[in-house]
């Protein structure tokens, strides 16, 4: 039996849309980022299938090879973009604009608020430490992502300091560290915690009352 002329219509409109896709290379490039990190976040990197991430982006699978040479090479891409959406948000924090007690509120806020909103980062993070970061030791891009906030935390500290108002026996590699642990943990976590203790902490409520803590917490560590 033929397909229906509206299944065949909407076929037609795919097939268009994804030749136009492959004859733009910033589209198309983009596009298999995007359903890349999807399909490692929910599969890592074991899991996930390149035609089914290609299938994905509406582009013909053989553009990964093109653009990213094979699997491990568009899985350290999607890793790379992910770091780079955070470090770019960071920046746009302007911690040397505010009160040292201020902008370390607001990065640990922050950091507690992106992992809300962003589990494909908790995930694709989870699926990388089961690999030893054997991926991401062999990006030089996220190495120099990573300097310029360990700077800007740094200058942070270092007012704070000068101020009184924090201690001056922290360094910003374990503070930054530290900061992401507290939030990181309750979101990898959340399914069994929730279990564990008989509560709903994913809730909105629970939301709130866990980032109150967080950032009351490591405030309360900085101080003198």
């Amino acid at each position: 039996m033929p397909a229906p002329s509206s299944t065949r219509t909407a076929t037609a409109t795919a097939a268009v849309a994804a030749t136009k896709r492959e004859r733009d290379p910033a589209s198309a490039k983009q596009a298999l980022i995007d359903a890349a990190v999807a399909e490692f976040a929910t599969k890592g990197f074991a899991g996930a299938r390149v035609d089914e991430i290609a299938s994905a982006a509406g582009v013909n699978k053989q553009l990964v090879y093109h653009y990213f040479d094979n699997k491990q090479g568009l899985y350290l891409v999607a890793l790379e973009s992910v770091y780079a959406e955070i470090r770019e948000k960071e920046k746009k924090l302007t911690l040397g604009e505010l009160e040292p007690m201020e902008a370390m509120a607001q990065l640990v806020a922050f950091s507690f608020d992106y992992l809300a909103e962003h589990p494909e980062f908790i995930a694709l993070l989870a699926d990388e430490n089961r690999n030893h970061g054997t991926h991401l030791r062999a990006s030089e891009r996220l190495q120099k992502m990573h300097s310029p906030f360990i700077e800007m935390l740094e200058a942070t500290l270092e007012r704070g300091v000068a101020s009184g108002v924090f201690r001056p026996d922290f360094d910003a590699i374990n503070l930054y560290i530290s900061i992401a642990g507290i939030s990181y943990f309750f979101f990898s976590n959340n399914h069994t915690l929730s279990a564990i203790f008989g509560k709903a902490l994913d809730s909105r409520g629970a939301l709130l009352k866990r980032r109150r803590h967080v950032v009351e917490f490591a405030l309360n560590a900085l101080r003198p």
